[in-house]
């Protein structure tokens, strides 16, 4: 199978038009098939600040209430979505723009988080990759927003970390990449950790050294490797050289997790 990366770009990892060009020249320079899953954390913030809403945050997930949806789903699917398609094919990179509710990509239910309730905010449970397979077949990458949709039609709020690693298991891809402002997984020396195995990825999020909005992240992780993608790196971006350093394992500053025994 050729190889298929999924990149899941966080809310302040690219911070202007600059560092899309640098992706687009890192994904030409790349013989790989691209689906892009994106965030939009501090501009759903402002949105909902703007209409008086108040936001908390449970283990760096947003609790959503029924009357916040619209508006986040305005921020990702709208405006978010359609500035990284935008960014992306004014640099020569086509894209096709498609949130969870595209075609019932990804099908979400209520989730609860260390069973407190959080408002709408769905977990994945099911994954129908057509859309995103008939994008790349006409050469054109996915670029998702992670709102979904239950199958009886509510719509919920998707933490993009998980909307990425279900993702990136249902269209079968090889590696995920998610990059942030962080520049990977730091021990408790405050040491980054370059290699890091689900075994210990787990005892640091007991211990407490994994905390806050990486908790999520790292749960979503670990989901996906043990459900059949090769590789999850976790990095903030360092140039167009950035992509090939990642997958050839190439100095860089990251981490990458993987399964014991690979």
């Amino acid at each position: 199978m050729e190889k298929r990366i999924l990149i899941k770009i966080g809310g302040r990892a690219f911070a202007d038009r600059s560092c899309f060009e640098e992706l687009a020249a890192a994904m030409h320079s790349v013989d790989a098939e691209f689906v892009i899953v994106h965030g939009g954390g501090a501009e759903i913030s402002q949105a909902l600040q703007e209409a008086n809403r108040h936001t908390v945050f449970i283990d760096g997930v947003r609790v959503t209430q029924k009357e916040d949806v619209d508006i986040v789903e305005r921020v990702l699917s709208e405006t978010v979505n359609a500035r990284i398609a935008d960014y992306l094919s004014q640099c020569g990179v086509p894209c096709r723009r498609m949130s969870g509710r595209t075609q019932d990509l990804l099908v979400a239910q209520r989730t609860l988080r260390n069973g407190v309730d959080i408002g709408f905010v769905g977990e994945i449970v099911e994954v129908n990759p057509q859309a995103v397979y008939e994008a790349l077949e006409q050469r054109l990458t996915p670029v998702v927003s992670p709102i979904s949709a239950a199958k009886d039609g509510a719509v919920y709020n998707v933490n993009a970390d998980a909307a990425a690693a279900a993702l990136a298991v249902g269209v079968q891809c090889t590696d995920l990449v998610y990059f942030s402002d962080v520049p990977g997984v730091k021990d408790e020396n405050s040491e980054l950790v370059p290699r890091l195995s689900v075994h210990r990825g787990t005892s640091f999020i007991q211990a407490g050294v994994i905390s806050g909005g990486m908790v999520a992240k790292m749960e979503s992780i670990f989901a996906a490797i043990e459900k059949g993608v090769e590789r999850v790196h976790i990095t903030r971006w360092q140039g167009r050289q950035t992509l090939e350093n990642i997958l050839t394992e190439k100095h860089i500053e990251k981490t990458t997790i993987y399964r014991e025994g690979t």
